[in-house]
């Protein structure tokens, strides 16, 4: 009889995130990774105690995935308008995993939302150095942003409308600039 195969929890999360890539969350169960490994399921009940628990840690492998994106846009000129490109790409190419950090159903307001993700701070932070604006502000200003440019991400995650990288690189530079006169207006109005 030949040795039997051991599965590590590596292999068990590669197949359940590779499955979550083409086919969604939905798709991930216990007999599905084990027809992917060619084995049965106990592999998978040998390394974790739940499918909870493999879901957890094919989660978090994916927004690994996420952070990588966007922190690819922290070395750039214009590190704000990089990591909202990053963003939008990161909807383009895993539409599946973006709609599952972004397009779920949370009881969160919009600055909380924004804010719990922990790139928002990075990226309030980039926007700063670029605006020169209080924290405050800038976070208020992001949020605004945050707000167009993941419109544009669920447009291109769900395929409703494709854009040229030069599209949304001349969307996001215009509109930001619009918005940041729109603010500056806006507080030079409140000092009369």
């Amino acid at each position: 009889m030949p040795p039997l195969r051991k599965f590590k929890r590596e292999d068990i999360i590669d197949i359940a995130y590779e499955i979550v890539k083409n086919e969604g969350f939905e798709n991930v169960n216990a007999r599905r990774i084990a027809k992917e490994l060619n084995s049965s399921v106990q592999p998978i009940f040998h390394n974790f105690a739940s499918m909870e628990e493999v879901n957890r840690a094919v989660y978090e492998k994916i927004y690994n995935q996420y952070q990588a994106y966007m922190m690819s846009g922290m070395d750039s000129e214009n590190p704000y308008k990089a990591m909202g490109m990053s963003y939008i790409k990161f909807a383009r190419d895993y539409p599946e995993f973006f709609k599952i950090i972004f397009m779920q159903k949370t009881n969160l307001n919009v600055k909380n939302f924004v804010m719990a993700d922990a790139m928002g701070e990075g990226v309030v932070k980039a926007g700063q150095k670029i605006l020169g604006l209080p924290y405050e502000d800038q976070k208020d200003f992001h949020v605004k942003v945050w707000i167009f440019t993941h419109g544009i991400a669920c447009l291109v995650a769900t395929k409703t409308v494709e854009f040229t990288d030069d599209e949304i690189d001349n969307l996001l530079s215009s509109t930001v600039i619009e918005m940041l006169r729109g603010y500056q207006w806006k507080e030079k109005e409140e000092e009369n």
